[in-house]
Parts: structure tokens; C-alpha cells; sequence
């Protein structure tokens, strides 16, 4: 696994109500805990994790244009997340969660192809509103570079029982594309194992 390197994490225990406006954070919920890193999907998991662990939502999270290695300066990296809560307890223990689930959330490699291939077996609020979806359903979050991810995904969507929830198609902000399937947490395995395979074998034997 490609360790996620987290660059910055700072709160505010009761932000301006003009910032929490701007933010789409809740009136009743003027705590915020923020976070960059240099893998924007691995945070929009762990993210949906903080959701589950504590009494807070995602306000805010967008990834920044090209990708980590393009940062404009040095804590940016590739995505920004911020989480809102009742209280400064609440959004700590929130980006407590996040900051754990990071340690285990990341792209993999094969042959220089990176490529996130991840399920997630209920969905907290965050990644059930992406994709329209109850919460608690299972997902599989579905990432590599533009070729390898839409030839990745239609053998995903052929292995298994799977729904296409929301399709990321080339390019994104960084420059990859994927997409949300929805299932059976065993169908989301499967589909996850179909597209690892799809990207390998693209990365061995691209022509």
C-alpha cells in the first residue's frame, strides 16, 4: 500500500458563523476540524469514517487540480476535508477516527499503475449522499488512471451483482477517474477484485 502522508490538520472551536455559512456547516454545529493530505480518495473514506465514530458531518472536502505532486505549496497536497460538529470534542474525536482510518486506507501499485480498489462495508453519511444511497449499504470506491479505471470498471460491473452509483469519468481534478458500485458487501469485494485484476493486467501489457 502507498502510504497516505496527512500535512496538516488544525481546529477551530467555534467558527464564524459568515465561515460556517460559506462552508454549508450547520448553525448548530460551529466546531470544525481540518485536514490536507496527499491522497484525496483515501481522505473521502476516511472522512465517511469520522461519520461513524463521532457526531459530525462533512462540510467541506474537495480535491485540488493535478494531484500531490503538483502542490502548490507545501501542506496543500491533494485534497482538503473538513468536518463540523456541536462541540470541540466532537470534531476531535471525528478527525481521531479520519487520521486512524489513513493508516490503513491507500492506493496500491502494480508495474508503476497506481490504483485504489477499496469496499466499504457500510457507508457513513458522507460516501452514502455521494452516492445516493442508505447509509449502511456497502460500496465499492473504485479509483486508477483514465484508461485503466474505465476498462477496470466494466470488468467490475460484469463480475458482480453491482449498481453504478456515481461515475467519475476522465479526467478528474487529478487527472484519474473511477467510480461508486453499489451491493452486497460481497459483491463489492468481488467487483473491487475484478478491477484490480483489470488494472494489472493493463499495467503488464498496455498495448
Amino acid at each position: 500500500m502507498i502510504p497516505v502522508k496527512v500535512l496538516a490538520v488544525r481546529y477551530l472551536a467555534n467558527a464564524d458563523p459568515k465561515l460556517l455559512k460559506g462552508l454549508g456547516a450547520p448553525k448548530d454545529r460551529p466546531a470544525l476540524a481540518m485536514l490536507t493530505t496527499d491522497c484525496d480518495d483515501a481522505t473521502y473514506i476516511a472522512l465517511d469514517e469520522a461519520t461513524k465514530a463521532a457526531d459530525v458531518q462533512v462540510c467541506y472536502a474537495h480535491s485540488f487540480y493535478a494531484g500531490a505532486a503538483n502542490a502548490s505549496t507545501p501542506h496543500a497536497g491533494e485534497v482538503i476535508g473538513i468536518l463540523a460538529g456541536p462541540t470541540p470534542g466532537a470534531v476531535r474525536s471525528g478527525m481521531e477516527a479520519a487520521l486512524s482510518a489513513l493508516e490503513r486506507i491507500g492506493f496500491e501499485e502494480v508495474n508503476g499503475v497506481p490504483y485504489l480498489a477499496h469496499t466499504v462495508s457500510s457507508c457513513g453519511s458522507y460516501l452514502s449522499k455521494e452516492a445516493g444511497i442508505p447509509q449502511g449499504a456497502s460500496l465499492a470506491y473504485l479509483i486508477a488512471p483514465p484508461l485503466e479505471s474505465m476498462y477496470a470498471l466494466d470488468a467490475a460491473l460484469k463480475a458482480a451483482n453491482v449498481g453504478l452509483c456515481k461515475l467519475y469519468p476522465p479526467p478528474t481534478e487529478t487527472n484519474f477517474a473511477g467510480a461508486l458500485l453499489t451491493g452486497t458487501r460481497s459483491a463489492c469485494y468481488s467487483a473491487c477484485t475484478a478491477f484490480a485484476q483489470a488494472v494489472s493486467e493493463v499495467a503488464h501489457s498496455p498495448r
